[in-house]
């Protein structure tokens, strides 16, 4: 398998929860920690809207949310839901008959946000169309919107409040015998965030749905988020991640999974390991790391490769690479496979040669894992 092993002081130990399902996606339990993202487009424009659903999936979601605003939309949902390749949430606001009908459209989830879908009655209606349908539930606290209630006995939002709303909505859908649900407390604030997430995961044993909350634009978001992320998911706290951002959904997927492959917690794809570069490099590093970016995302299989632009560290990293460039002197450089040294590459032809030796390392990963899996059955 890949040359980069997972060593046990790197290992995280992840917070015991339920495991339910999203459509055939299991959150929670030993399930692999998911990645969600939030199309942008309008629901009603189901062409977009599914293009930007696969878009999504191509890079990697697990699960996508759909803003559910109106009639029109919960019609268009059952559209999108029959097209799209990976499970869809609704997200549901203000109208609780919108959860119905996207239940009724095919939703693999509800989102509920508990402050402002209505009082008890309404959500127990929303729990019977979950129950019907065979959808699961998000109850998702966000300190943006919190009932009325409880900024009134705390005086602003706060982690104990929004450790409160959750539990108080956890007891309704628990009292109507619904245990299908996850949820989520999020905030834009990374320390009111954090601190309502440990509260709640002492609290729950429900699977935990992750975010920062309009975290901002793709680089102060992603900086936010995988701060705040990042340290909860080191903590053992998160089932499903989605990193919010205001750019291209597509960029929110990569974030997140370059969030859990930082902390070994999913693999997909080529994890780059470069350098910054310096007077000492033997060829562009920047421009080098850009066009493999670019040429190394069809590739799936978890893999490593290190471009380094000098020898400093470049054979040290190679050493722990399954694929390695290090540049040298007169135009070229050293390439090593596995952590050997391999053989001299001119700079002139290095990324085809590059993408082409990561290529063949990677068919060697599947080819070995479908021959593991033949032994097994």
């Amino acid at each position: 398998m890949s040359h980069n092993p997972i060593r046990p002081w790197r290992n995280i130990d992840r917070r015991k929860s339920r495991k339910i399902m999203v459509g055939p996606v299991a959150v929670g339990g030993d399930a692999p920690i998911s990645v969600q993202t939030m199309t942008n487009t309008l629901t009603t424009d189901v062409k977009a809207t599914v293009e930007q659903v696969q878009r999504c999936a191509e890079a990697g979601a697990d699960i996508v949310r759909i803003s559910v605003p109106d009639e029109a939309s919960s019609r268009a949902l059952k559209e999108i839901v029959r097209e799209s390749p990976v499970p869809i949430v609704a997200d549901i606001h203000f109208h609780y008959k919108r959860g119905i009908e996207a239940a009724e459209a095919g939703a693999a989830c509800l989102r509920i946000n508990p402050g402002n879908i209505g009082d008890e009655t309404r959500v127990k209606e929303v729990i019977k169309a979950a129950r019907d349908h065979g959808c699961s539930i998000r109850i998702g606290v966000n300190a943006g919107s919190l009932e009325k209630h409880l900024l009134e006995k705390y005086g602003e939002p706060c982690p104990e409040a929004m450790i409160e709303s959750g539990l108080d909505h956890i007891r309704i859908l628990q009292d109507n015998d619904f245990h299908e649900f996850k949820i989520s407390c999020k905030a834009s604030d990374v320390f009111l965030a954090a601190a309502a997430y440990q509260g709640l995961a002492e609290a729950t044993d429900a699977p935990i749905h992750l975010g920062i909350t309009e975290a901002g634009g793709l680089m102060s978001g992603t900086i936010k988020s995988s701060i705040g992320l990042g340290s909860l998911l080191w903590a053992g706290i998160g089932d499903t991640i989605r990193v919010s951002l205001s750019a291209d959904p597509v960029e929110e997927v990569k974030v997140g999974f370059e969030i859990l492959k930082s902390l070994g917690l999913r693999h997909r794809g080529v994890n780059i390991i470069s350098c910054p570069s310096c007077a000492r490099q033997g060829f562009d590093v920047i421009k080098t790391v850009e066009a493999l970016e670019k040429r190394l995302e069809h590739i799936k299989t978890p893999m490593s490769l290190s471009i380094i632009g000098c020898v400093v560290n470049g054979p040290g990293e190679a050493l722990m690479t399954d694929v390695g460039f290090t540049g040298g002197g007169a135009g070229s450089g050293m390439v090593y496979l596995a952590g050997v040294q391999s053989h001299k590459l001119s700079n002139e032809g290095m990324i085809e040669h590059i993408v082409e030796q990561v290529e063949k390392k990677a068919a060697e990963i599947e080819a070995a894992r479908a021959a593991e899996t033949q032994a097994a059955e």
